[in-house]
């Protein structure tokens, strides 16, 4: 019997739900992009000055457009994965900037990319990809394509694009999709800017998106106390418009488009003002995002295994067990997160087999204890008493052991004392290394094509040289 745990129940929902409604309707979005506003005018939206004022109507009769569940596929239709059919799944963290390596901190490389890659292509609990670093030697203006090749090549699960800005970044990713993965499906994430604000290349990308037809992954990363009210309800009601207004635009552009509904809320450092991540805040809001995306009919991704602790300590561990454990026990059809080490900024090979078993302890609890006559064991009971007086020679014993009752961890110690002073009283992070290397010396993915490689390599240089002499390489910079 699942496990199930409820941050807002029915009531709750709706007083959200109605409070996002009166936000879209009287407060608004602010959004210029022409295309954009025409649209929503069409569709008896106020415009006034920069803002858009949504009726309820609208936003409901949008919501009711989208499917129920969201298909991901990669190169291996075997491991397809369906969002919203009753099943979790999790994926990495994603664009990290820094690889930790014995314990310093150094710039991520393409190799480390495909390596991340690989690695996670051989953990068992991770269903889904998204590109893990962010390269730091190739151009800016080309970070996403790169990420999105190295990732899609060393791997046959489903790939989520890596974030993305522009609808030229869309454009250009669906071609690589097109070439690495023709048979499967590129699904992107796009963040509107919190509070409530869609700069026209955020509005460009999703249209674009829509118009493809690729999953989108509306993907505001909101702050309580900073781009967000400092209430937990608040900041909710504020998230929830702007996904409810990310799905607005969407199905106006193309009515049915498969919807993920995503959260990245977090909360304020008060001394900094920047993001925290592991605070137990961010399970509560993780695992009320489920329940507002349920309550639309629409599959959920948010943010689990997260942590602000600097390396893989205690802090890191009960941290991120936590914020991945009540979100999936509310319901989340995936969760983010495997890998992320001090927000997202660096992370390690160690620490994603690391997470691969906190997902096991996860799908564990989740599981929760199955109640039929069998389980319940009254003739077993019956039978021991009358002889053996123990339970270790019995079948009933060694089917329940064989259907995984009781979980049996690949790292964590569960060995006598002397057994593990024995092995060198080896560090759990330490055996986790040692796990890490160990796949990446043996896990082989079935590689792309010198043909595909030549196209792909094609569409990003060209990107490259269109890109060559505009400030900063093209890149965007946005503000700190």
């Amino acid at each position: 019997m699942p496990v199930c745990l409820h941050v807002l129940g029915a009531d709750g929902l709706q007083q959200v739900h109605r409070a996002t409604l009166q936000l879209l309707q009287e407060v608004g979005l602010n959004l210029t992009h022409p295309t954009g506003r025409e649209m929503l005018r069409g569709q008896g939206v106020r415009v006034e000055g920069p803002r858009v004022r949504l009726p309820a109507d609208l936003v409901e009769r949008c919501l009711g457009l989208c499917p129920p569940t969201v298909r991901l596929q990669g190169r291996d239709p075997d491991r397809a994965v369906v969002l919203g059919d009753g099943s979790w799944h999790a994926h990495n963290v994603g664009g990290v900037p820094e690889v930790l390596e014995d314990g310093e901190r150094r710039p991520a490389l393409r190799q480390d990319v495909a390596d991340a890659a690989r690695l996670l292509d051989a953990l068992p609990h991770v269903s889904t990809l998204t590109p893990f670093f962010t390269p730091q030697d190739v151009p800016a203006a080309s970070y996403a394509l790169w990420m999105y090749a190295d990732t899609v090549a060393h791997t046959t699960k489903p790939v989520h694009g890596p974030g993305v800005q522009t609808a030229r970044e869309v454009r250009v990713l669906a071609e690589l999709a097109a070439v690495a993965c023709p048979e499967g499906t590129l699904s992107l994430g796009i963040s509107p800017v919190s509070p409530l604000f869609f700069p026209d290349d955020v509005v460009e990308a999703m249209l674009e998106t829509a118009l493809l037809g690729l999953p989108l992954g509306p993907l505001p990363c909101p702050i309580v106390g900073a781009s967000a009210p400092m209430s937990l309800a608040g900041a909710l009601v504020q998230q929830n418009a702007e996904l409810l207004g990310s799905i607005v635009l969407a199905q106006l552009a193309r009515p049915g488009l498969p919807i993920t509904y995503c959260g990245r809320l977090s909360v304020m450092n008060p001394r900094s003002g920047l993001a925290m991540w592991g605070n137990p805040e961010i399970g509560l809001v993780s695992a009320a995002t489920v329940e507002l995306g349920h309550h639309y009919g629409l599959p959920v991704n948010v943010y689990g295994l997260c942590t602000d602790a600097h390396g893989p300590d205690v802090q890191s561990g009960y941290e991120r067990a936590l914020n991945a454990l009540v979100p999936v026990l509310a319901g989340a059809d995936e969760i983010s997160g495997v890998g992320e080490i001090w927000g997202g900024v660096v992370s390690s090979f160690a620490q994603m087999v690391l997470d691969d078993e906190v997902l096991a302890y996860v799908e564990r609890l989740r599981r929760g204890i199955d109640l039929d006559e069998d389980s319940l064991a009254l003739e077993v009971m019956a039978r021991v008493m009358d002889g053996p007086r123990n339970f270790m020679g019995e079948r009933h014993t060694l089917r329940y052991l064989q259907a995984g009752e009781v979980l049996w961890p690949r790292l964590s110690a569960r060995s006598g004392w002397r057994e593990w002073e024995a092995a060198g009283r080896p560090a759990l992070f330490d055996r986790a290394g040692e796990a890490a290397a160990k796949l990446l010396a043996e896990h082989q993915v079935e590689p792309l094509s010198e043909q595909q490689w030549v196209e792909m390599e094609r569409l990003i240089r060209a990107v490259e040289t269109e890109s060559e002499g505009l400030p900063n390489g093209g890149a965007r910079v946005e503000k700190e």
